[in-house]
């Protein structure tokens, strides 16, 4: 797992793993929709829930947040949980997402349900959350991708 989870400080989009380009989109560019209900998959290996939603900031036009449901069943009593979108790798043999934080960790963010969302447009809760996943916030990212393997007089 090492290779999918190098604690690395990635300030922007989600990472990528796997092989090759499917037909259609992907795995640079996909709908939304293709990617709920994809499980996740926690740095010491444990499922921990699916994808239930991707929240845009609308003006910015960046991915802000991906949402994991945790538990419940049909969709009842699931504990839901913000996660940065630089805070996971997509895994594209596997068709699941990593997240580079532990089970127990993840579990003991206290998350929130479908009836009580937090404010993700405030600045203050952002930090937080990004601080919890140890990311930088996006809406602090440089512009460009960076390769944090090359120098940094090579860019």
């Amino acid at each position: 797992m090492g290779s999918i989870n190098p604690q690395t400080r990635r300030t922007s989009g989600a990472g990528i793993v796997g092989g090759g380009v499917g037909e259609g989109p992907g795995p640079e560019v996909m709908t939304a929709s293709t990617l709920d209900g994809n499980k996740v998959i926690s740095s010491d290996g444990e499922h921990v829930g699916k994808i239930s939603d991707i929240m845009l900031d609308v003006r910015s036009g960046r991915i802000a947040y991906a949402v994991l449901s945790e538990g419940g069943f049909l969709g009842m009593g699931a504990n839901l949980h913000a996660i940065p979108w630089s805070a996971l790798t997509l895994d594209t043999v596997e068709k699941c997402f990593h997240v580079d934080i532990s089970a127990r960790r993840l579990k003991d963010e206290p998350g929130f349900d479908k009836d009580h969302w937090p404010s993700m447009a405030d600045a203050k809760w952002g930090e937080s959350l990004h601080t919890y996943y140890n990311r930088d916030p996006y809406w602090l990212s440089r512009n460009e991708y960076v390769d944090p393997d090359v120098p940094p007089t090579a860019h």
